[in-house]
């Protein structure tokens, strides 16, 4: 398959990067772009890394890459049609623009109405549609996990502590919270202690969810308890913006006074894996892959 160029963007010429296809990266923040470019080169692909700046990790920079603005859309096309990918794989934490100050592109402008468009979706809306765009333009887009299955959460305990009854209540509990908010494509998560919904996700993120349950001991709890909670929403489109984890969601949960962090089994990403249980165990945390089966039981 070729990838057709647009007349007059960057790229329309592939040159000497003409040949087999690579696996382009288009890299948000975190570890886990670089984490998917090695899982790719692992097995004989040629990664190529497009670094989104003011998001993507210096760390990248161990690969063939180049940087661009979110809103440097003719350069994102540009570099990875010169550089011969024809799959792409969208991975990484990407902040909120503010789109009064995003730089853009000829690129952007030549396709600005169809950009406007996407924007003014709610967020699996707005990544559904850029998956379509980047599918109208020939590239394949692939999920992280498509190159990297190994980030994937396993069901079970993958810690030294498991969870308790109580913990498996809060756990069904916060499943079904998150699950029913993310019918209106809110949040990927929630937390419960004690029966209690103590706070879902919403456009703040994770991170900011929990440091708003730092108060947890304001409800009397002289141990450890209750759990976050991650999922994707129903009928996401895996291959972009899929839930994820890492050390430093562990370390504010243990700071929010939690007894641990409970995942969707497969539909789950784990950055640096070995630190997420090294940290979890240091910090006397479960924790828990929820798998499929389940999740059903408990609709």
């Amino acid at each position: 398959m070729n990838v057709p160029a647009v007349a007059g963007e960057p790229g329309a010429k592939t040159g000497a990067a003409a040949g087999a296809s690579r696996i382009g990266i288009v890299a948000g923040g975190g570890t886990l772009p670089l984490a998917v470019a090695e899982a790719a080169a692992a097995r004989g692909e040629r990664p190529y890394i497009v670094g989104l700046q003011g998001n993507a990790s210096s760390t990248i920079e161990s690969f063939p890459h180049s940087y661009a603005g979110i809103g440097q859309i003719g350069r994102i096309l540009g570099a990875l049609r010169r550089e011969g990918c024809e799959r792409v794989v969208f991975v990484g934490s990407l902040r909120r623009p503010n789109l009064l100050r995003v730089r853009i592109d000829t690129g952007f402008v030549r396709h600005m109405p169809e950009l406007l468009r996407i924007l003014r979706g709610g967020d699996d809306s707005v990544l559904r549609a850029v998956a379509r765009f980047f599918e109208a333009r020939g590239f394949e887009v692939l999920a992280a996990h498509e190159v990297a299955p190994r980030l994937l959460a396993p069901a079970g305990v993958f810690s030294g502590a498991a969870p308790d009854a109580e913990a498996l209540a809060d756990i069904r509990l916060a499943f079904n919270v998150a699950r029913a908010l993310g019918e209106y494509d809110i949040g990927q998560g929630a937390v419960v202690a004690r029966g209690y919904v103590l706070a879902v996700e919403a456009a703040e993120g994770t991170d900011a969810m929990l440091s708003r349950c730092r108060d947890l001991n304001r409800w009397g709890f002289k141990n450890r308890q209750g759990v976050l909670v991650k999922m994707p929403k129903p009928g996401q489109d895996l291959r972009l913006d899929m839930p994820a984890i890492g050390p430093r969601t562990v370390e504010l949960a243990a700071e929010a006074g939690l007894a641990g962090i409970a995942v969707a089994a497969g539909g789950v990403l784990l950055a640096e894996q070995q630190a997420i249980v090294e940290k979890a165990d240091a910090l006397g945390l479960f924790l828990y892959g929820v798998d499929g089966e389940e999740l059903r039981a408990w609709q």
